[in-house]
């Protein structure tokens, strides 16, 4: 599960009722919803919730670093609270399912000095791809 509420607590970043509302929804493990999907969740336990305040709550929490935007494919864009936690995702290719992995391996030193270009590479991004068992016929 995501340790989300727990960081923004420590970090003392003032929790409102509609900012508690939206880290709720966003914690757990393996979320990763639209805006319009955390926003349909957060109604359920706080109606009054406007669509505007939590697009401007994701828009805080992703400059903040505490959660992060996945894009795939164009389809709308994600939030994934696992942001402290190397993770690579695994998507399906026909419902859009998303799922944090985490591959062994350092997949930083698996690309070699001489396909770096004289880049300093910093970070890795990996999605892997494919068909979820929801998705594969028959």
């Amino acid at each position: 599960m995501s340790d989300l509420l727990e960081r923004l607590r420590g970090r003392g970043w003032r929790l409102t009722a509609q900012r508690r509302v939206v880290a709720e929804v966003l914690d757990g493990d393996h979320v990763h919803y639209t805006a319009d999907e955390v926003h349909a969740k957060a109604a359920e336990l706080l109606p009054e919730i406007s669509r505007a305040t939590v697009y401007n709550t994701l828009g805080e929490l992703v400059s903040l670093g505490e959660i992060m935007e996945v894009s795939t494919d164009g389809r709308a864009k994600r939030y994934d609270p696992n942001a402290h936690h190397a993770h690579q995702h695994l998507v399906c290719s026909q419902c859009g399912t998303i799922r944090d992995v985490h591959p062994s391996g350092d997949l930083l030193a698996e690309l070699p000095a001489e396909e770096r270009f004289g880049f300093q590479v910093a970070a890795v991004e990996v999605t892997y791809r494919g068909i979820c068992p929801n998705c594969v016929p028959g």
